[in-house]
């Protein structure tokens, strides 16, 4: 029996970092303050029917621009130091990965974000997930921002799944993603990933995991529950609990549970159609 493969899918503002990523060091360099930068945003997207991710990756050109800032990759990367982190995520993936191991799957984990993809290559964190999914620009020949390459929205994040799920981890590649497979050849089978995340902005994404046989996790910041209310309210979620990654805490202990269930389930599944094969063969 080949090692199973579980996914654990995470969104990153407020699921993985305390706030919005582009409110630790981007906006701060440009002494805005947050409410500045995104009422800029806004008011983008009201004038011009804008889609509200376009319009921030525009009005971060933008502000850049005018300041006289050159909007490159490596700054963006620099703009991610800072962000901070809740409690927890440092040694999270380390003691998740070693966890899978002795239970006998693979963990892989993934980004799947509107945030800005060069700002999540500059943390601390970028080194352990498989592929990162968020939004991305693409550089002129002096290596400054020109155009969005990738924008994801909360539902084109579903996209994402579907890639994960197929091994068709590619952007570029439509076509295999697109391609009916059966689901039986699927690197990552929906019942083997977790997504966890914070809001609103990430039903589409914790339904669709739901539904599929998966598990969603929605997480909040102590103290404030209620934030995720309406994600309790309307079931799309399996479990709730506090944005704490720490050992020994409520989060550690029901994706543990997961990847435990998860492993059993697969080593069940693989018994009994090793039994059934069996059977029919003495059969025969």
């Amino acid at each position: 029996m080949s090692k199973p493969t579980i996914g654990i899918l995470y969104d990153f503002d407020k699921t993985l970092c305390t706030t919005d990523m582009q409110e630790y060091d981007f906006i701060k360099n440009l002494g805005m303050s947050s409410d500045e930068f995104w009422g800029k945003a806004a008011a983008l997207t009201q004038k011009h029917e804008v889609e509200k991710i376009l319009s921030y990756m525009l009005i971060m050109i933008r502000e850049c621009k005018e300041r006289g800032i050159p909007l490159t990759e490596e700054y963006l990367k620099k703009c991610g130091a800072n962000v901070e982190l809740f409690d927890g995520v440092l040694s999270w993936f380390d003691r998740i990965n070693a966890f899978g191991e002795e239970v006998g799957v693979s963990i892989e984990h993934y980004i799947i974000s509107s945030g800005t993809y060069e700002i999540i290559q500059g943390t601390p964190i970028a080194k352990y997930f498989k592929r990162i999914y968020a939004c991305r620009y693409m550089y002129d020949e002096n290596g400054e921002a020109v155009w969005p390459a990738l924008a994801i929205n909360y539902t084109l994040k579903t996209q994402y799944i579907y890639r994960i799920s197929k091994g068709t981890l590619d952007v570029t590649d439509d076509y295999n993603l697109n391609r009916l497979q059966d689901e039986s050849l699927r690197r990552i089978a929906y019942r083997n990933m977790i997504y966890i995340g914070d809001g609103i902005t990430d039903i589409p994404c914790m339904k669709m995991v739901k539904e599929k046989g998966g598990k969603s996790i929605a997480l909040y910041p102590a103290g404030r529950s209620e934030t995720v209310k309406p994600l309790v309210d309307d079931e799309r979620i399996n479990y709730v609990c506090a944005a704490d990654y720490s050992e020994g805490s409520t989060l550690e202990k029901i994706v543990k549970l997961m990847i435990e269930n998860m492993a059993i389930l697969e080593l069940l599944k693989h018994t009994e159609e090793q039994q059934l094969s069996q059977y029919k063969k003495n059969e025969l």
